[in-house]
């Protein structure tokens, strides 16, 4: 009996291997560090918000509408949190998606309004945290590009004959990816008004000519 045992385990673990029972737990595993180094990314810009706000705040306090935007949308992106155990969700996969586009879009109007103060372009703290944010941009883009070629190769595998059939065994489904929508809404500039000038200084009234 026990010799018997040992060979349906046996027969069972090759079976499972060549069925794609092993690929799917590498490539769900590449799915998952793919998405842990996605939000490290997007947490490492919200880290820097605080004091890029506080920056352009000395400058341009005046544009309180702008400043409170972007802490706004920092708060609402650092709230959602979604887990590796969390990625078969579409809707909180789709709603961690929205809050890093609407962060995205905040910091893109902070940045379009920077341009209306000199000094403040030309201030090295307000620079070394622009090139940090620059950088820190650069690696969300290739993060998401690792995540979603994970997710692609992860979700081929499991919709391929006969390893679709070890999938629907053990209740894998597909993953949801980065949506077209949401890029196209990253991508879209920012609406600013540049309607209202920035207050000026008060200036005396000129003396009335002499006659």
């Amino acid at each position: 009996m026990r010799h018997v045992t040992t060979a349906l385990i046996t027969t069972l673990c090759f079976a499972l291997s060549g069925c794609g029972y092993n690929t799917i737990q590498t490539q769900d595993e590449a799915v998952k560090g793919a998405w842990s180094e996605v939000v490290n990314q997007y947490q490492r810009r919200a880290d820097l918000i605080p004091n890029l706000v506080n920056t352009v705040k000395g400058f341009a306090a005046q544009e309180q509408a702008v400043l409170i935007g972007v802490t706004e949308a920092r708060a609402r992106a650092t709230s959602i949190q979604v887990t590796p155990e969390m990625l078969d969700d579409p809707a909180a996969v789709a709603k961690f998606q929205a809050a890093q586009g609407d962060l995205t879009q905040a910091l893109k109007s902070l940045l379009v309004v920077v341009e209306r103060y000199p000094d403040l372009k030309s201030d090295q703290n307000f620079r070394d945290l622009q090139a940090q944010l620059e950088g820190t941009e650069n690696r969300i883009a290739v993060a998401r590009n690792r995540y979603i070629e994970a997710v692609q190769t992860y979700n081929g595998t499991i919709r391929r004959f006969p390893v679709n059939l070890t999938a629907m065994l053990f209740n894998y489904d597909v993953k949801p990816n980065f949506t077209v929508e949401n890029e196209a809404e990253v991508a879209r500039p920012p609406a600013v008004d540049f309607g209202t000038a920035p207050a000026q200084p008060a200036t005396e009234p000129a003396p009335a000519p002499s006659t």
